[in-house]
């Protein structure tokens, strides 16, 4: 299997979205693929978990993408919302054997994807650059907002990304922003980025990726 990540700037830069809509696409071109979200923490009662909407781009089941004994209804860092629950505390390595462990299809392309931020807690004992580094994926995907405060926020995650492939995708991408337009570019030029801000983009670059 080919395995890549799905890391963000932060919290709520769409994350979720951009990898599954990643993966519907590389499913409709033909492509076998699993999604995994090693833990989740979430609202209690909510209907659409990350598991949920992933599972629906890969044709899976909720507790396929994130293992039922991962599900933590606390809307809070994964390691804190366990604390809270009374469960026992994880540790990063344990998210990795459980990812390498999870039964996929032949050949597929396996999305990790974390929780909150690059050095947001996963775990006991470490942040998502733990898992990543952990999981040493093919490709990582850093999703950030296309607006103001990108730049500072990509240049800070790719610092702590440092040995990675890393894609930059701006998500929620308008061309018609001055503000979106010029961050693209700047990150392009001055920083010699790879930056994408489309999704069928995307999912060709990640198909070059595993083939």
């Amino acid at each position: 299997m080919t395995l890549l990540a799905v890391a963000g700037t932060g919290t709520e830069v769409g994350k979720t979205f951009v990898a599954a809509a990643v993966l519907q696409s590389l499913r409709d071109r033909g492509h076998p693929v699993a999604a995994r979200k090693p833990v989740q923490s979430f609202a209690p009662g909510d209907p659409s978990t990350d598991a949920h909407v992933l599972a629906r781009a890969t044709g899976a089941a909720p507790t396929a993408v994130c293992p039922q004994h991962r599900w933590l209804p606390r809307p809070i860092a994964p390691p804190m919302a366990a604390e809270a629950l009374g469960l026992e505390p994880f540790t990063v390595a344990d998210l990795a054997a459980e990812v390498f462990a999870s039964e996929v299809p032949a050949d597929a392309l396996v999305l990790v994807e974390t929780a909150g931020g690059v050095r947001s807690p996963i775990a006991a004992d470490g942040d998502c650059l733990a898992l990543i580094d952990a999981l040493a994926p093919a490709l990582v995907v850093l999703v950030a907002d296309a607006g103001l405060g990108t730049i500072n926020l990509v240049r800070m995650s790719l610092d702590a990304l440092r040995g990675h492939r890393v894609v930059v995708y701006l998500n929620r991408f308008d061309h018609g922003s001055d503000v979106h337009t010029r961050n693209a570019r700047w990150l392009q030029t001055r920083e010699g980025l790879e930056v994408v801000t489309d999704i069928e983009a995307l999912a060709t670059l990640v198909e070059l990726i595993a083939r």
